[in-house]
């Protein structure tokens, strides 16, 4: 049912295109076989990587610092054991609604203008956010753990700490260790999408090279970012297999001695790490107590806030999210149909996917404006190409852990591959993965302000010129109005999730990836 708004895409994509740019396009592609190997280039792209990587580590370092001990501080049954109530977590949880609706990107421009441009911008731009929004998770996951252990020990006359370490911890370690993975590889796409804004590192790279149509230079930067996730999403998953972390479509899990003298090992390791990367790009936290000189900011002019186009800001953005969103959710299951019985079609959409994931969508945008008139489609094409990757991957993970033998006794049955795939395995994954689904457009909602800043209509493009403008007064309230669009998003995709996780109570296997979102 999503993959039906791409009849509207189709007849409306026409109108949209223009003849200038389809010859750079053909370079464009031509280039992906015939990347630069300058040695300056090699050595300039190797460089910026270690800077993009260095910023996700210490801002996933950091975003996990945060969010555990937010979450522990936000969950209502350690309140429960602790006070009795939990009362104190719902005023915790709606307080860091606040960051966590906030983009990462606009974090860091906002940091930008406050203390220049210093290395400790894009570290704290991921973390604040991200920690919020780990806060949120670890805090459900917390809430989730059944009791009855908790409950005995608190009877015994346990302490309240000791008794929700012995009782909770052990079940929550590896589902925290799984999130804790997936956050970084987001780290390192958000690290990239930073620099794209002028924050330094492999995106500033791109970027520059994109706008100079040095497309051989461009190449070179995408297959080092390439193999890098590449490798880091192999180290990821070779992790969870050897400590039992389950994967983001399991719900049990444990972690035995070994595997935990191994994670203390490998936490007292990270630690000097982090400090050594930390030095080495010159990270100083007290550069954000030195606020550099501003513009004076007069009083708010409240009638140029109310004459902005509010509806159709608003509008604009609500509609872009819902755009890339179907586009994203219905065309992953599409694609795979398209290409079941087509061996070599499979392996490329995985290509395509991956290159979908690691590519940022602002460069996506600025790539399509080649070929393509500046608007809500084309937005929304940029970010449902990026949101493709990730929901693409996801299904494929989904669709191997599936029971296969529905499948394999309609193909004996003479059903083709296609329709076998579709009422075989994807039919007990619809109402997860839709249920998924929700929350990615929530997360597609907050990163409609990332192609909005590159020229696409909506709320994004309003902020990019109250910020160049200095326009404060203009500034706080778009940024209010967002983090309310994007609480309410938030709210809607979370009683979708629970809805459609709810009507599936009768499958065990779509119980088991449901558990997916987290």
């Amino acid at each position: 049912m999503p993959a039906l708004v791409l009849i509207p895409v189709l007849l409306v994509l026409p109108q949209l295109i223009h003849g200038g740019g389809w010859e750079l396009v053909g370079q464009f592609a031509m280039a992906a076989v015939q990347p630069s190997l300058d040695p300056v280039v090699i050595q300039s792209v190797i460089s910026g990587l270690g800077t993009t990587v260095s910023m996700a580590l210490l801002g996933w370092a950091g975003s996990m610092v945060l969010g555990v001990g937010l979450g522990i501080a936000s969950s209502r049954t350690v309140w429960r054991a602790v006070l009795g109530h939990g009362a104190p977590a719902e005023l915790i949880r709606k307080l860091l609604a606040i960051p966590r609706s906030i983009h990462e990107l606009l974090w860091g421009l906002l940091l930008l203008q406050l203390v220049g441009l210093e290395p400790v911008v894009a570290v704290v731009a991921i973390a604040i956010p991200f920690g919020a929004l780990v806060a949120r998770v670890v805090s459900d996951l917390i809430d989730a753990l059944p009791t009855g252990n908790l409950n005995a020990l608190r009877a015994a006359g346990a302490p309240a700490g000791p008794a929700l370490v012995t009782a909770l911890g052990p079940p929550l370690l590896p589902q925290l260790l799984s999130y804790s993975s997936y956050r970084l590889e987001c780290a390192l796409r958000s690290a990239t999408l930073l620099g794209v804004f002028g924050l330094g590192g492999l995106g500033t790279e791109l970027r520059l090279t994109l706008q100079s149509l040095n497309f051989k230079e461009l190449w070179s930067g995408l297959w080092v970012l390439l193999a890098a996730m590449v490798l880091l999403e192999t180290l990821l998953g070779w992790l969870r297999h050897r400590w039992s972390m389950p994967n983001r479509f399991t719900k049990k899990a444990m972690v035995s001695g070994r595997q935990g003298q191994e994670l203390v090992a490998l936490g007292a390791a990270l630690i000097p790490l982090l400090v050594w990367i930390a030095q080495g790009q010159q990270i100083d936290p007290g550069a954000l107590l030195h606020w550099q000189p501003l513009p004076p900011i007069g009083p708010p002019h409240w009638a140029e806030l109310a004459g902005l186009n509010w509806p159709s800001l608003v509008g604009n953005t609500i509609v872009l999210t819902g755009l890339a969103a179907a586009l994203a959710v219905g065309g992953a299951p599409l694609l795979l149909l398209l290409v079941a019985a087509w061996p070599l079609g499979k392996l490329l959409v995985r290509g395509i996917w991956l290159l979908a994931r690691l590519w940022p969508p602002p460069l996506t945008a600025l790539l399509l404006l080649f070929v393509l008139k500046p608007g809500v489609p084309t937005a929304a094409l940029a970010l449902g190409f990026h949101n493709l990757g990730i929901l693409g991957r996801l299904l494929l993970e989904c669709a191997e852990t599936a029971d296969r033998a529905p499948e394999q006794a309609l193909i004996s049955g003479g059903t083709g591959p296609s329709i076998a795939l579709l009422y075989g395995r994807f039919s007990s994954l619809a109402r997860p993965y839709l249920a998924y689904g929700a929350y990615r457009a929530d997360v597609i909602l907050r990163e409609s302000v990332v192609v909005g800043l590159v020229g696409a209509t909506g709320l994004g493009s309003q902020l990019l010129e109250a910020l160049s403008s200095f326009a404060w007064d203009q500034l706080l309230a778009l940024v209010a109005v967002y983090a309310a669009l994007t609480l309410l998003g938030e709210d809607l995709s979370d009683r979708a999730r629970h809805q459609l996780l709810e009507t599936a109570h009768g499958d065990d296997q779509s119980q088991e990836v449901g558990g997916a979102w987290r």
